[in-house]
């Protein structure tokens, strides 16, 4: 298309014409040229498909054939596709190991360096993939930062795996070294089950911190309606991709930016659909990162809010058995979304990317309903799973900035017990996989935080361990980390403050009782006001764990859990 052709919508010219327009952008356009880059390209508006292809996890690894699909999808709609990389760490390799401090600064790197890109190279637009947990909510935020026209594109989920006639996923396998560790499995089948629980390309399948987080932009209008949930390796995930590239041309033409779709409702909206599937703890902690990019006024205790008036309506991996493909089989997504839509739980005026509103866009597509559709693992607002959404936020005096936990039983939700404390991961696993895990012990791991870890690692290999022992709901986690999305039972993670910056996490001692009330709300230790000052008063901040490198400077500039845990030096930061 050349630029006589497009419409751009508004008097104002492309940003990309700063580089392709005029005789003094002879050179700009020859290095174009050396591309493959033509005459009309120099007119058409310029899209960014940022792309975290990578051989180092199953998420990424096929994410230059859909990042093709989207390239042309941009270039048959007339735009100038620009395809670049950036990187990716593979939460599930890392696990359990020292690497793992990387993942959450992985989120930050990703949107730094797309945003460095876009703004460098001037494009008009972009198309964000995403494959891996933090790659979302990264491309997301330089989304958000940069304002440019943009659509979210989802590399898609793995297909389960199959042993013994069942489905499995990676979540089996973290839980099988438990109970070898523990007895009640061989070697020999855990090593049977790892070879068929991932049988090719995609993002872990339940609905751990992937596929949250690839719902999540359906319902804050970053992606169309449905296209989260096509598999990695399925036509249709080509499909999405291509028409993902068609819609940011268009948005480019309506100069339609995340600032003028994205809103107080839109969040609400993000965080309905969270705590209806059961969606992972680490949402909570992006939601209020990107809602601090997007200058909407978002806090900890509104996750809460929202889930004591939604109801969980969907019982997938981690708390039940289905995954993603199973949602996608019976209509995905929007399934849900129509279904809080209908029952007023869900702001239908709320703006997408497509123009239309998510009301406008749900009524379009004549989602059917739940009880038409006859599946097992899905239930209706009027008799949900249960009663309120998955998601708690947890305040006492040992988390006075809150903490966050995940449902995903019915079992009693309280629990009292003495704490076993722990400075980091590896000596927490120790303990665990020697079987010294008893009923009702609550495992205090602490300095895993942003600033502390840095990083706030997740612990599913922990968390993993001990349901794999038979201890998934009568034994506690408690952490200033994180814990995986596919992490289940009393795992409380996000503790702030955390105790690298004082927080009461960090004046715990083995024996301290610990109750947890979920239905109040509640994480405190049997401690007075007096004694924590008393033992505050004879803490000394630890040292960092690194002082030169990317992870000191993280350690340096990450904010609190209870805002996001947020570096841009520009939003919400304490």
């Amino acid at each position: 298309m050349s630029s006589d052709e497009f419409d751009y919508g508004k008097d104002e010219q492309l940003r990309s014409r700063e580089v392709t327009e005029g005789a003094e952008k002879a050179p700009h356009r020859a290095m174009f040229r050396a591309m493959g880059f033509d005459d009309d390209d120099f007119g058409s508006p310029m899209i960014g498909v940022p792309n975290p292809a990578a051989d180092i996890t199953p998420c990424n690894v096929h994410l230059d054939d859909v990042a093709d699909a989207a390239l042309a999808g941009v270039d048959d709609s007339g735009g100038m596709p620009i395809e670049f990389g950036t990187i990716t760490i593979s939460d599930a390799i890392s696990m359990g190991t020292e690497g793992m401090k990387a993942s959450l600064i992985s989120r930050e790197l990703i949107a730094d360096s797309v945003e460095l890109v876009s703004f460098g190279e001037r494009m008009d637009g972009l198309v964000t993939i995403g494959g891996c947990d933090k790659n979302m909510p990264g491309m997301m935020m330089a989304a958000i930062r940069t304002d440019l026209p943009s659509v979210f594109l989802y590399g898609g989920s793995i297909m389960p795996g199959e042993h013994e006639g069942r489905e499995v996923t990676v979540q089996n396998l973290f839980e099988g070294v438990g109970a070898v560790s523990d007895g009640d499995m061989s070697a020999e089948e855990l090593d049977e089950m790892e070879r068929h629980a991932c049988p090719g390309a995609g993002s872990c399948g339940g609905m751990f911190t992937a596929n949250t987080m690839a719902s999540i932009s359906e319902a804050l209008g970053f992606a169309p309606l449905g296209s989260s949930s096509p598999p990695a390796e399925d036509e249709a995930r080509y499909e999405v991709a291509r028409e993902a590239g068609e819609l940011a041309v268009e948005a480019v033409e309506a100069q339609r930016k995340p600032s003028d779709f994205l809103s107080k409702q839109s969040f609400e909206n993000a965080i309905a659909l969270q705590v209806a599937v059961g969606g992972s703890t680490n949402a909570v902690l992006h939601l209020l990162a990107m809602a601090a990019e997007a200058g909407v006024d978002l806090e900890i205790e509104e996750f809460d809010e929202i889930s004591q008036r939604t109801p969980k309506i969907a019982d997938l991996q981690p708390g039940g058995t289905r995954v993603m493909n199973d949602l996608h089989e019976i209509g995905g997504v929007p399934v849900i979304l129509n279904a809080l839509y209908e029952a007023d739980l869900l702001h239908g005026d709320a703006l997408t990317v497509t123009g239309n509103t998510i009301g406008e866009e749900l009524e379009a597509l004549d989602v059917p309903a739940i009880e038409d559709l006859g599946a097992d693992f899905l239930y209706t607002v009027e008799e949900p799973k249960n009663e309120q959404g998955a998601i708690r936020i947890l305040t006492g005096n040992l988390a006075p900035g809150g903490s966050v936990l995940k449902v995903t039983g019915d079992d009693d939700l309280r629990h009292e017990g003495p704490a076993r404390v722990f400075e980091e991961e590896e000596a927490a696993m120790k303990y665990v996989q020697e079987g010294n895990v008893e009923s009702g012990d609550v495992l205090i791991i602490r300095n895993e935080g942003p600033q502390g870890g840095p990083g706030m690692r997740e612990m599913l290999g922990v968390t993993s361990a001990v349901a794999g022992q038979g201890h998934a709901e009568d034994v506690a986690l408690i952490t200033d980390g994180r814990f995986s999305g596919a992490t289940r039972g009393f795992s409380i993670g996000h503790v702030a403050p955390e105790a690298f910056a004082g927080g009461p996490i960090g004046l715990i001692e083995d024996g301290d009782v610990v109750e947890i009330d979920i239905d109040e709300r509640t994480l405190a230790v049997d401690l007075t006001d007096d004694e924590l000052a008393e033992r505050r008063d004879e803490w000394d901040q630890p040292e960092p764990n690194y002082d030169t490198g990317v992870l000191a400077k993280f350690g340096r500039d990450f904010g609190s859990a209870e805002n996001g845990a947020v570096t841009n030096p520009g939003v919400k930061h304490d």
